[in-house]
């Protein structure tokens, strides 16, 4: 488990989730994503997301791009 404040660096398929977005990360689980603009682009698709651990499951989302 990693802990508050942990960078994060992970590949998954972004999912759109009523008003919210999540992560379905390609090592298993989910993360929430706290976004300051939204991916319409990147929904349902293979992305790379890069940001900060804000709580257990939740990331504040720094970056969002495709996943190679």
């Amino acid at each position: 488990m990693d802990h508050i404040g942990t960078r994060i660096d992970e590949t998954g398929t972004l999912i759109r989730d009523g008003a919210g977005f999540y992560l379905r990360r390609d090592l298993g689980g989910r993360y929430a994503l706290e976004l300051r603009r939204v991916p319409v682009d990147f929904i349902q698709k293979r992305v790379r997301v890069i940001g900060t651990l804000l709580a257990d499951g939740l990331v504040s989302a720094d970056g969002i791009g495709p996943g190679w």
